[in-house]
Parts: structure tokens; C-alpha cells; sequence
């Protein structure tokens, strides 16, 4: 179980410091506009197996590079991003495997694995926020609000990778209410990102689109007794869709999994996911690895269809 103090230690990273000789910031950053322009390969793989064989020595290679140069901010922004979707696209499969395999030691195991990837996908993104943003995770809601309504669009993307990654590390350890109560900053924060795009007009499809996907899996985060909003959630998840123009499959697969699932609509549940494997998941080149991970999940759900019913 995560304590609450454990939140610190993505604080604590987010304040990393390491001093370097100028000559290998000068390499660093030569190296981060290369690799920002080439992660759009990870994005495109076809291969899942190959994907998540990779993604995890490329971030602990990205990791050696940030070490000679904490202020290289491209690199950091890489980090938050790659350990969110890592956690959320490959550590919570074989968590989900785990789950429907009824094994309770794996299930443990996945689980501590993705708290601390979301964490670090939070340092990360607080890292690049500063100081104040550090100090305001570790107080109160209103503390958070207040930050929130001071960060601009130069800092959304940071700012959205710091809420992933508080939301998966709460997911991940619902079972203590001292950190389910950090929910509220969590959706304060991604109801900033959505704000900012809405005002600035986010061109980019698939960051607008996660915006959302990720805000209705909080509005789905608790049952409907207990402040969840099935119905906010579905509205979410169709907003996706209709950014991505139905391109964004694993929108329409969590749909079906956690919306349907908790309404108990075994034909809407059907209908979405059969949907999604007739789609071709290169039907969004820029995005093929996620709706790879889509159609895996949409097998899987399927299969255990007579158990989630």
C-alpha cells in the first residue's frame, strides 16, 4: 500500500538536481531534439510485444541524459509522457491479465510497479512546473486550485502528465482513503488542460483527445454512491471520439469497460467493442501503437465477457 507521505517522492524528483559539464549539456541538448522528433515512432509501432520491450530501456536511456542536464525541459517533458503511457498502456495490461487470472500475488506486483511509474510520470511533470507547483501537490486543494488557475498554456502538457500521474498512482491505491482524497487535485488539473486547449484550440488530435479519455476515467474512478459520474464519463469518452473522428480506439474500448460495465449494458458493451475490431487499427497511423493496445484489450474483454456480466 502507498502511503501518503510517498507522495514526496515525486516531489523530491521533480527537484532533482545533478551539475554537468557544459560540454555534455551542450550533447544533451543536441540529443533531445533529436529524440523529440523521433518518438513518433514509438507511437507508430504496429507490434505490441516489440513496444513494450523497448519503451523501457529507451526511458532509462532518456533518464541517463536528463542526469547530465535536469533543465534540459524537452527531455523531461519525454519522461512524463513515456512513464504515464508506459504505466497506462503496457504496466496495466499485465495487471489486468493478472486480474482476470485470479492472481492475487501478480496482481500486487503490477500494481506497486504502475504506482511508481505514475509517480515518476508526476515528478516529471512537477519538475518542469517549479517550485510553487512542488510545494502545492503536498498541501491542500486550494492550493492546487490556485496553481492551476496561474498555469498557462506553455506549461499544458506538463501540466497533464502531473494529473495522470497523481490520477493512476490514486487508482492504483484506492484501498487508502488518505490518498484518494488527492482525487479532487487530479481533476483540477485535467480540467485545466481541457480549458487551455479549448481556449487556444489544440490542433493536435491525440493530445485533446487524451485530455478527455483521461478526464472521464476520473469521472468513472468512484462508484456513482460514492461522487462518480457514469454519465459525465461517457460524454468524455464520446468527446474523444469525436475529436480523434472515431479514430482513437481505445476511447470507444474504455467505454465499454468502464462505462457499460458499470451501467450493466451487456449490448452497449458488445456493440463497442465488436466495433472496435472491425476498425483497422492503422486507420490512425500517428496513433497505431494505442489502438493496438485497443484491440488487445477488446479480445480480452470479450472473452471475459460472462464474468464482468
Amino acid at each position: 500500500m502507498l502511503k501518503p507521505k510517498q507522495l514526496i517522492v515525486a516531489v523530491a524528483l521533480s527537484a532533482l538536481t545533478v551539475s554537468a559539464c557544459d560540454l555534455g549539456k551542450i550533447a544533451v541538448g543536441t540529443t533531445s531534439k533529436i529524440l523529440n522528433r523521433g518518438k513518433i515512432a514509438t507511437k507508430q509501432e504496429s507490434d505490441f510485444d516489440l513496444a513494450a520491450r523497448a519503451i523501457p530501456g529507451s526511458l532509462k536511456t532518456v533518464e541517463t541524459f536528463h542526469m547530465v542536464d535536469p533543465s534540459n525541459q524537452i527531455l523531461t517533458n519525454i519522461l512524463a509522457e513515456g512513464f504515464c503511457q508506459y504505466a497506462s498502456g503496457f504496466i496495466e495490461d499485465e495487471w489486468e491479465v493478472a486480474i482476470f487470472a485470479r492472481d492475487l500475488d501478480e496482481v500486487e506486483h503490477q500494481s506497486k510497479r504502475a504506482t511508481k511509474a505514475f509517480t515518476r510520470c508526476m515528478g516529471y511533470g512537477l519538475h518542469i512546473l517549479g517550485k510553487s507547483w512542488q510545494k502545492a501537490m503536498l498541501g491542500s486543494l486550494d492550493d492546487v486550485k490556485a496553481r492551476v488557475a496561474k498555469t498557462g498554456w506553455g506549461n499544458r502538457d506538463a501540466l497533464l502528465w502531473a494529473g495522470v500521474g497523481l490520477a493512476g498512482t490514486i487508482n492504483h491505491n484506492k484501498d487508502n482513503p488518505e490518498m484518494v482524497v488527492h482525487l479532487g487535485k487530479a481533476i483540477a488539473i485535467v480540467d485545466r488542460v481541457i480549458a487551455l486547449d479549448d481556449k487556444h484550440n489544440q490542433k493536435d488530435q491525440n493530445k485533446r483527445a487524451t485530455a478527455h479519455i483521461v478526464r472521464a476515467m476520473m469521472h468513472m474512478a468512484l462508484p456513482a454512491a460514492l461522487g462518480g459520474d457514469p454519465e459525465a464519463g461517457k460524454a468524455s469518452f464520446e468527446r474523444a471520439l469525436e475529436i480523434s473522428q472515431n479514430k482513437y480506439l481505445l476511447a470507444r474500448v474504455l467505454l465499454a469497460r468502464k462505462y457499460a460495465v458499470a451501467k450493466q449494458d451487456q449490448k452497449f458493451f458488445r456493440e463497442q467493442l465488436v466495433k472496435v475490431l472491425q476498425t483497422d487499427p492503422g486507420i490512425w497511423p500517428e496513433n497505431r501503437l494505442a489502438n493496438e493496445i485497443a484491440h488487445r484489450r477488446a479480445k480480452r474483454y470479450l472473452k471475459h465477457e460472462k464474468e464482468l456480466f
